[in-house]
């Protein structure tokens, strides 16, 4: 009996070939009852997992919808009115909150700095055009969706990619939290319940877009797109109408912190400590340019054409970003705006702190009540959409943080698991990943913007100064091949921009790791260097296994008959536990024997059909079609349906799987032989059986099991505790 999380044990009595002890002795019932025990822990576990499938099936339906075959994967993509709030909500939305941090910063040195705070404005949108410019270039040279981690994986090399990658990883992560926190202090103004309780409510919204992406991106997108365009259009009109207020008809428009004073940290600000001072508010001013990466990322979610649609929408982005931003910096100048990082005590009116009692607006809130009026129609609009667009900017790192682990899955970085679609074409596993740890950030600095958006920014300018330096070696490359003088022409136009771009933003990283450093941004790169160590220790991982799996050329032990037989072979791919499986089977002498594997990915399959001929395996494969990209339901259904033709006969299923050392080890492999068996234990008249294929690392577990005394050779348990020390003892020498 070989039970499933443990050594082979032997029950029964003794046979040919083994030697039993005459001396009498109490029998030894431990192993038998622990393989009893497991065993029904087993089929337990199989019971439990169908049952509990069976109940949560209907509720995910409900949650998710139904699952969409992977033929439609095409009515999933995007035109570009959709794709401007899914992949620039989070650009967009950042003029809620950059603008307040500039002022926020300024207000170190009192009013008396806010005067250069246009002058901000102007580096960040050169800043701006500088990044869209360049990434219109990418999205071009780069269509497949791979984004900053493929054009710095390509030109400059893997460790460079891996870097980008990481990069990232954090900033979506990063995104979802500082979206989701300033989403709710902007709600918490209105609302006290909301601000008494902002981690339980932040977690609650993210679970919420958590359901409303697992329903697919084109679902999520229309979603999305009513209060992005009523939030772009309100600013609009915020900025237009105080325009004319203020110059048309000469009115004078008051913020309601107009009347306030700032008691400055450090007044008088000159020379170095003054520029310092100018280079930290220009770094928080680029916020803004978080997520504009994210249309590079998700040019595969575009129609056709691609790469058009994608460098159209990457231009309005950016004309509507840095319009909106300069705007309402403009307005928070005209109407008085104040701002400062304490204002319980920095805050004065009258001669006298404001006191811990007052609630500091954001700056497009204060400019809305300068411009509208408090409690008008157009200020509750405005007020309500930004508080929804910046929930929903969120959703650019939901779409991109799944893209690029599936890239990185596909790389062997990340589990393979996340390389998978969901029910609804999404990539669901990455999904749930981003939100769990964005959950965890929430609750860590506890839902906290001012402290969370310290850790912003870093991640995404690594990406964009990598990025634009690859795409510069790309263009280098792609010059010394091409003789034609008008592509030449525009290739060099190309380089200029981006070696700029890659200059400019080189040199922001730098300010912004120069003046953030110690307010938060050495968490960022902790992460990323976190998040580097561990796709690098993954990818070891697959590349060791897929070295010591690897299929021979010619004979090897792996492909010898043994001496048993079988019927339906499972493969995914061909390699040495494939061969071994196979190998086993063909001894077994059964009526038919055919291999069978599931059609999840078109291209994998044909080119394991083509591998498949070229190596003249005598075997047939048979191959089953899984719209729904399911595994387990076409192999049980076949299996099924092989019953009901011959009620009679056993259908035998073997499975190759692997053996590894390590717990961690488990998470990476062997998840759907898991299901399987779990699924076919209860089919009757089908015998499963495991061909384990030993991975080096399952000598550890070997040997550890042999030093704490509980390796178990065959035939253990009828030679007694005795015999079996000796035994252990030999294996030890």
């Amino acid at each position: 009996m070989n039970c499933d999380d443990g050594p082979v044990c032997h029950l029964g009595t003794g046979g040919a070939g083994t030697t039993e002890t005459a001396v009498p002795r109490a029998p030894d019932f431990t192993r038998e009852a622990e393989c009893v025990f497991r065993v029904g822990g087993c089929l337990f576990e199989a019971l439990r997992s169908s049952v509990v499938s069976k109940l949560t099936d209907v509720p995910k339906r409900i949650l998710i919808g139904r699952a969409l075959r992977s033929d439609r994967l095409g009515e999933t993509l995007l035109p570009k009115r959709i794709a401007l709030p899914v992949f620039a909500s989070d650009p967009l939305s950042s003029v809620a909150y950059a603008p307040g941090e500039v002022l926020l910063v300024l207000s170190i040195a009192g009013v008396s700095a806010y005067h250069f705070s246009p002058w901000i404005a102007v580096a960040v949108v050169v800043l701006m055009f500088t990044v869209v410019a360049s990434y219109r270039q990418n999205v071009h040279a780069y269509p497949s969706g791979g984004g900053d981690y493929e054009v710095a994986n390509t030109n400059l090399g893997p460790r460079a990619g891996l870097t980008v990658a990481s990069a990232l990883l954090v900033d979506y992560v990063l995104t979802v939290a500082v979206s989701i926190t300033s989403g709710i202090e902007n709600l918490g103004s209105a609302i006290p319940f909301v601000i008494e309780h902002k981690v339980l409510c932040a977690c609650a919204v993210i679970l919420l877009l958590t359901l409303m992406n697992l329903r697919g991106m084109k679902e999520s997108g229309k979603l999305f797109a009513i209060p992005t365009y009523v939030f772009v259009g309100g600013v609009f009109i915020m900025i237009v109408w105080g325009a004319i207020r203020g110059l048309v008809l000469g009115e004078t428009m008051h913020a309601p912190t107009s009347g306030f004073h700032i008691r400055a940290e450090h007044q008088g600000l000159a020379g170095f400590a003054l520029i310092f001072l100018l280079l930290r508010a220009f770094s928080s001013g680029c916020a803004a340019l978080t997520g504009v990466e994210a249309i590079s990322n998700g040019v595969p979610a575009f129609r056709k054409p691609k790469s058009k649609n994608a460098a159209t929408t990457l231009a309005m982005m950016g004309l509507l970003a840095v319009t909106m931003f300069c705007g309402i910096i403009a307005l928070a100048m005209s109407t008085g705006v104040r701002m400062a990082e304490n204002p319980a005590t920095d805050l004065i009116k009258g001669g006298v702190p404001i006191g811990p009692g007052y609630v500091q607006n954001p700056v497009i809130s204060q400019v809305a009540e300068a411009v509208f009026g408090k409690g008008s129609f157009l200020f509750v609009v405005l007020a309500a959409a930004t508080a929804l667009v910046l929930f929903l900017a969120a959703n650019t790192a939901y779409n991109g943080f799944p893209l690029l682990g599936s890239i990185l899955a596909q790389d062997r970085y990340l589990p393979r698991q996340l390389h998978t679609r969901g029910d609804r074409l999404a990539f669901s596993n990455g999904i749930v990943l981003l939100a769990g740890t964005a959950m965890l950030l929430v609750v860590i600095y506890g839902a906290d913007s001012t402290r969370l958006i310290q850790l912003y920014i870093v991640g995404v300018f690594v990406s964009f100064t990598l990025s634009q330096t690859g795409m510069v070696r790309h263009w280098n490359r792609h010059l010394a091949a091409e003789k034609d003088p008008a592509k030449r022409s525009h290739m060099i136009r190309s380089r200029a921009i981006n070696a700029f771009g890659a200059f400019f933003t080189g040199l922001v990283l730098v300010v912004v790791l120069v003046t953030k450093f110690t307010h938060g941004a050495w968490v960022a790169l902790l992460g990323m260097c976190i998040f580097y160590a561990t796709m690098t220790a993954i990818r070891k991982h697959y590349d060791r296994v897929a070295d010591e799996i690897a299929a021979p050329e010619g004979p090897s032990d792996d492909s010898v008959r043994p001496s048993r037989v079988h019927s339906l072979v499972l493969i995914s791919k061909i390699h040495r536990p494939t061969l071994r499986a196979l190998a086993y089977a063909k001894l077994m002498r059964s009526d038919t024997l055919e291999a069978l594997t599931v059609n999840v990915d078109p291209a994998e399959t044909k080119a394991l059909r083509a591998e498949w001929e070229r190596r003249g395996i005598d075997v047939p494969l048979k191959v089953l079609d899984s719209p729904y990209r399911e595994i387990t339901r076409p192999i049980i259904e076949y299996v099924k349906n092989l019953r009901r033709q011959s009620p009679r006969d056993a259908v035998s299923v073997i499975i190759p799987e692997y053996v590894v050392g390590h717990w961690y080890e488990h998470l990476l492999h062997n998840q759907s032989a898991l299901r399987l068996k779990g699924r076919l234990l209860f089919t009757p008249g089908v015998m499963v059986t495991s061909v384990p294929y030993q991975l080096e690392s399952s000598q550890v577990a070997r040997d550890r099991a042999r030093r704490r005394q509980e390796w178990s050779a065959p035939g253990a348990v009828r030679r007694g505790p005795a015999e079996r020390a000796k035994e252990g003892a030999g294996a030890r020498e």
